[in-house]
């Protein structure tokens, strides 16, 4: 069977992806990966066919200091908006060209035009998201503030949490979307109603999540629709080779901390290395700073922390204390999969959500926002997790689960069975 993986965004909205390609190919199928350009070469590299769409995902972030967009839900889709809507034409445009001759489309949560483009050329698809998009009266939302435990009604609180933000960001694009549907795609203009109908939980809509069930359980009142197989990791490690002052350092002493922020572009960057640097040294240790796309610690640094620019997390985690992270869906996955405590820096969106599953988990502190983020309180939560064994148990506890998972295979026999009977 012909199949297409249509996803954008920075390398943690993709790299999941990749893994699920692969699965699809060792099952048989030939599969193709419509993307960013720049993600051109990582994709190749896995002999997986490749798409490229020429949208760069750093124009958007470095123009923009998402700390200030938080988990604020207005904030968030409003900054969609003036992002997403004037590049729409061109995505439904590369979407429509790029799934010619697919027999199924695997859409993720940022691939704008794959419902529509799949509409258009009666292709079946499925959905694949990487954090909870469906509403429950058992989750809140993973885009929203956490409400106050005192409140009541918490399970319509929970539900609506979800359901407002997807319907605040689908009508503010719908204009946009209609514009393309009927002048690229040829199809009728959607109403706002069938937006709202096609989240619900009882939705014909089919939905498979790339998270463990062990971080996430799927909620009693999903329907049979929304599946959670497990996180789809790319086993990078095996075919590393790090360089020799990688090797040195964590040779040279106790495991480091580690600390990157991925794809996050930070505009207050030496003020974060002056926070990096003074708790890293309150608390006599030694870390690995991830310099990312936002170029982090390009400034001095002690000796007791490495800068370095690129390193998979399959190898590193695995050798370091403690990661300091911004809780994308990608990183604290490989957190938990290591077996090592996190603390989340969250600065927008779902991260929020993951930082706080974090310590619900017990496998790290409450996460602290990006934009209350100290020296003092930095400190403090490394403190905490130095001086806290249990974390460290139920790290390697839910570490032994989530080896025992394989998100990849699951997701594969899913989408083959939608491809059989037409659901899941």
């Amino acid at each position: 069977m012909r199949i297409t993986i249509n996803t954008f965004g920075t390398r943690g909205d993709v790299q999941p992806y990749i893994a699920l390609g692969l699965g699809l190919k060792l099952s048989g199928h030939t599969v193709r990966i419509v993307s960013h350009r720049i993600f051109e070469s990582f994709i190749k590299a896995y002999q997986l066919d490749f798409y490229p769409i020429d949208l760069d995902p750093r124009e958007v972030l470095i123009n923009q200091s998402l700390a200030e967009l938080g988990n604020n839900t207005l904030r968030i889709t409003r900054w969609m908006k003036e992002n997403f809507r004037p590049v729409l034409r061109e995505i439904f445009t590369e979407t429509l060209m790029a799934n010619q001759g697919t027999e199924l489309m695997v859409n993720s949560a940022l691939s704008l035009a794959g419902w529509h483009v799949a509409e258009k050329s009666n292709i079946p698809a499925i959905a694949a998201f990487l954090w909870p998009m469906t509403p429950s009266r058992h989750l809140f939302g993973a885009i929203g503030k956490l409400p106050p435990t005192w409140l009541p009604f918490k399970g319509l609180i929970n539900y609506y949490s979800t359901k407002l933000f997807n319907q605040l960001f689908y009508n503010m694009l719908l204009p946009a979307v209609n514009e393309c549907r009927q002048e690229i795609l040829n199809l009728r203009p959607m109403r706002a109603r069938e937006y709202w109908d096609m989240d619900a939980p009882q939705s014909t809509t089919p939905i498979i999540y790339a998270y463990s069930p062990i971080v996430v359980p799927k909620p009693p009142d999903w329907g049979l629709n929304q599946q959670i197989c497990g996180y789809w990791f790319l086993n990078t490690a095996d075919n590393y080779q790090p360089p020799k002052e990688l090797s040195d350092f964590l040779a040279g002493g106790s495991p480091p901390v580690y600390i990157g922020f991925g794809s996050m572009v930070d505009h207050e960057q030496e003020k974060i290395n002056l926070i990096i640097i003074n708790a890293i040294a309150e608390n006599n240790c030694r870390a690995i700073l991830l310099g990312g796309w936002g170029k982090l610690g390009s400034g001095y640094l002690p000796d007791s922390i490495l800068r370095i620019d690129a390193v998979p997390h399959d190898y590193l985690f695995p050798r370091v204390a403690i990661a300091i992270h911004h809780g994308g869906a990608g990183t604290t996955a490989a957190g938990f999969r290591a077996g090592i405590p996190n603390i989340v820096v969250p600065s927008f969106g779902d991260q929020f959500f993951w930082g706080w599953q974090v310590h619900k988990l017990g496998v790290g502190p409450k996460p602290i926002p990006r934009k209350r983020l100290t020296i003092d309180n930095l400190a403090r939560a490394i403190r905490q997790v130095i001086n806290d064994d249990k974390v460290n148990v139920k790290a390697a506890g839910i570490s032994r689960q989530i080896q025992t998972e394989n998100g990849v295979d699951v997701a594969v026999g899913l989408i083959e069975k939608f491809a059989r009977l037409g659901k899941l």
